[in-house]
């Protein structure tokens, strides 16, 4: 997906990503990431999200039931007549979560078509104030347009969730949209620093190197390339309709930003450069989630970025 001022993506190639300068990364991989112990919650798998209302700004955060309006960012619970909707504010801690939840449209009733994405009508993420404990899941909606996502474990904090969709029908039919909420973990939560950004890491015996020149504000090709035991990955195996998928979150306010893959997949394998259409709103740190499969397996690494 790509980033604009409604973070709706034009739905088309981009040329390869021309050479720039190595960007710094930190990567940290879900399970057996070098720097995993730092990501506590981090979960790649099949499970849905909770949501509850608070401010977009990092000083409200915590705070269920003060959403306000951020457009281009996804830091709203409401776009163009669209709203995500929750009763939850809370969410357990440590063990799996249930979150039910609905999007209305402009009329106040419960949207019910919402067109294919990447193989699935709806996904969710959950990230955690400091940007750690990712999740990104695709949650079951029932006939009346009520979602249920389960969480994996979540460790005490404030916690920010966002809905991807695109309505099928309606005035915002064929439109990208990407709402938000706010949930509090309750517990002692321990702010987790942001790893600094590096060159290169290895994540589950794989070494991602990163490529490009992005601009706040302005869009630009991004590279990835997989090698393994200093040898190109080509084994990349079909995600979601792509080799790789690719999410930012903003440092300080947890802004979203969704890299839009622009590598078509061309039968079973692919590797090992993978192009991105970048477009960050904003200057300063993002975290990016990459997660790519093989074997079988998904990988997903944690990427500090540093943008202007």
């Amino acid at each position: 997906m790509i980033f604009s001022a409604r973070l709706a993506a034009p739905r088309r190639a981009i040329a390869a990503a021309g050479a720039g300068v190595t960007l710094v990364l930190a990567l940290a991989a879900c399970g057996s990431s070098d720097d995993s112990s730092s990501m506590p919650g981090m979960d790649h798998g099949s499970k849905p999200s909770t949501a509850s209302s608070s401010s977009a700004s990092p000083s409200t955060d915590g705070m269920p039931g003060m959403d306000h309006k951020a457009s281009g960012n996804g830091l709203s619970d409401s776009q163009d007549g669209y709203r995500l909707t929750s009763k939850d504010t809370t969410l357990s801690s440590g063990r799996q979560a249930g979150y039910r939840f609905t999007v209305t449209g402009p009329a106040g009733k419960p949207v019910t078509d919402f067109a294919v994405d990447q193989t699935k009508r709806m996904h969710f993420y959950a990230i955690r104030s400091d940007l750690t404990g990712f999740q990104h899941v695709h949650p079951v909606m029932a006939a009346d347009g009520t979602w249920t996502a389960d969480l994996s474990a979540l460790t005490p904090g404030s916690w920010r969730v966002f809905a991807s969709f695109t309505p099928n029908t309606g005035p915002g039919k064929g439109e990208d949209l990407v709402l938000s909420r706010t949930v509090t973990v309750p517990g002692g939560a321990e702010r987790i620093p942001l790893p600094a950004p590096a060159a290169s890491t290895r994540v589950d015996g794989y070494t991602v190197t990163v490529e490009g020149e992005p601009m706040p504000g302005m869009a630009h090709p991004l590279t990835v390339s997989i090698t393994k035991d200093g040898r190109p990955v080509t084994d990349l195996e079909p995600y979601l309709d792509t080799y790789a998928h690719l999410t930012a979150f903003h440092e300080g306010d947890a802004a979203f930003a969704h890299l839009h893959p622009t590598t078509e997949v061309s039968g079973g394998n692919g590797g090992p450069d993978l192009s991105f259409h970048a477009e960050l709103p904003a200057s300063g740190n993002w975290r990016l989630f990459l997660q790519f499969q093989t074997g079988g397996k998904l990988h997903t690494a944690a990427v500090t970025l540093r943008v202007g």
